[in-house]
């Protein structure tokens, strides 16, 4: 079992880095984060958004170090990013459950007293908060199933495949637990979900836990310095001043946008998605 555990760890890292290469993922942001620093340090980041005094802002390390913080309280530890409560709740579970499982396997596996009942609790307690958060999931928000017309039964392999063994996951170990372990069936199936799960890194969803963490940190940063990848850091919310609500206004190329009022309202977000 040690020896499946490491050759797990090393797919999910080998994956996880061939994904990120694939996708081009590292260079952007790694590239995006250079052009930033060299305009600030230049000061001459490009504004299309009105005429803001003082936009670009050196950051100290306490910023940055205030800025991770805030990274990973909102955006890693409560998944911040999801506007929906239940939505939230839904991934809580899921990456809580997560965590506690696969720690409590490595400390049971790894660990000097592997009968401890403390662990086998955390191992349970894990898998059901996976079991609750993968189904739900699945059965309420899969592929946002309202919104794009798709049912719930509906399955695309790469698509899902993320979704699916982390499922097969928590009912085969939840099931190995029922049945009082030992090498039998139940356990068969809680290593092939399993080898599922971390040997599909590539062509799944997985390596988005490591990557988007960076990405939100990212996203702060360029945001608190004022660079923004050259993006509206105001639409058509008000500019500071008159003459920034006359140059928003006539930035836009359609003539319609020219005249239209600037606050437009809630728009797709005025009712939720179930238009199937």
């Amino acid at each position: 079992m040690q020896t499946y555990v490491i050759v797990m760890i090393a797919l999910v890292i080998l994956m996880t880095i061939a994904d990120l290469i694939h996708k081009g993922s590292t260079t952007y942001f790694f590239n995006a984060a250079a052009k930033a620093e060299k305009d600030l340090a230049a000061g001459n980041a490009v504004c299309t958004v009105g005429k803001e005094d003082t936009r670009l802002t050196q950051l100290s390390a306490g910023d940055k170090a205030g800025i991770l913080v805030s990274t990973i309280v909102t955006d890693v530890a409560t998944a911040g990013e999801f506007a929906n409560p239940v939505r939230r709740l839904v991934h809580v579970l899921t990456m809580y459950g997560f965590i506690l499982f696969n720690a409590a396997t490595a400390m049971i596996i790894f660990g000097e007293n592997a009968a401890d009942a403390t662990l086998a609790q955390v191992w349970n307690t894990g898998a059901i908060m996976l079991f609750i958060g993968t189904f739900w999931f699945w059965f309420s928000f899969k592929v946002d199933g309202q919104a794009e017309g798709a049912s719930w039964n509906s399955i695309t392999l790469r698509k899902d495949m993320f979704s699916l063994s982390l499922m097969a996951t928590s009912v085969t170990a939840l099931g190995w637990s029922y049945v009082g372990g030992g090498e039998g069936i139940w356990f068969m199936l809680v290593i092939l979900s399993t080898a599922s799960l971390f040997g599909g890194v590539y062509w799944s969803k997985f390596s988005h836990m490591f990557f988007k963490p960076a990405a939100a940190y990212n996203k702060r940063i360029i945001k608190a310095n004022g660079t923004n990848e050259n993006l509206p850091h105001e639409t058509r919310f008000g500019g500071k001043t008159a003459a920034d609500d006359d140059f928003q206004q006539n930035r836009h190329s359609m003539e319609l946008l020219k005249d239209a009022p600037m606050d437009m309202g809630l728009g797709i977000k005025r009712e939720a998605p179930k238009h199937y």
